[in-house]
Formats: structure tokens, C-alpha cells, sequence
């Protein structure tokens, strides 16, 4: 098992999850970050961290997708270990549905 980034993470992209991983697994997206299930230890320690519950084990009904998605991009985007503001209008974001159809953006973010 293995820890993944999901849909509510969409346009919030807090960073509290990041200060507490022992093994930087999480990787920057210009609006999401994910993480990199070769690198996660499976401690679950993020998973209180994020204030919008957007981690959950690789394990839940309809993980199959996001557990692509966070492969997929752990590969391409860069390593982030610091923690950083969320996005300006997380707040609003927050709970929204389908957000990976309406608002997921394949570009890179900036990585520490």
C-alpha cells in the first residue's frame, strides 16, 4: 500500500503535507502536488496534514485512476521538501467536484 494525491487537492494545493514527510515523496504540480509511490514509506503522517483530506491509501474504491495520475506525474514534475502557501483561492476550491476534468494542469510547479 501506498499513500495517493486526490481530485480535492485540484486548485488548493496546500503544502502542509510536505513538512512532515520523512522521505520527500511529494512532487510539485502548477495547481496539485502528488506523491511518488516508489519513494512513499507508507507512514501516513500527510494524511492529518492536509486540511482538505485530498490523501487517502492507495487502496480506496476508484484508486485505480489516481494512482496512475500520481506515477504519472512524480515522474515529471519536480521534488518539493519545504512547504509553501496554498493557492490564493483554495478556500473556494475546497470540496468541489470532478475538479480533475475541470481544472488539473499537466505543467510542472516550481519544486524546493
Amino acid at each position: 500500500m501506498t499513500f495517493i494525491v486526490t481530485d480535492n487537492c485540484i486548485k488548493c494545493k496546500y503544502g502542509d503535507c510536505i513538512d512532515v514527510c520523512p522521505v520527500d515523496c511529494f512532487h510539485e504540480g502548477e495547481n496539485m502536488v502528488v506523491i511518488d509511490p516508489e519513494v512513499c514509506i507508507d507512514c501516513g503522517v500527510c494524511v492529518p496534514e492536509c486540511p482538505v483530506d485530498a490523501i487517502e491509501p492507495d487502496t480506496i474504491e476508484g484508486a485505480e485512476d489516481w494512482v496512475v495520475l500520481n506515477q504519472k506525474y512524480a515522474k515529471v514534475w519536480p521534488n518539493v521538501t519545504e512547504n509553501f502557501p496554498a493557492l490564493p483561492d483554495a478556500d473556494d476550491f475546497d470540496g468541489v467536484k470532478n475538479k480533475l476534468k475541470t481544472h488539473f494542469s499537466e505543467k510542472p510547479g516550481k519544486g524546493s
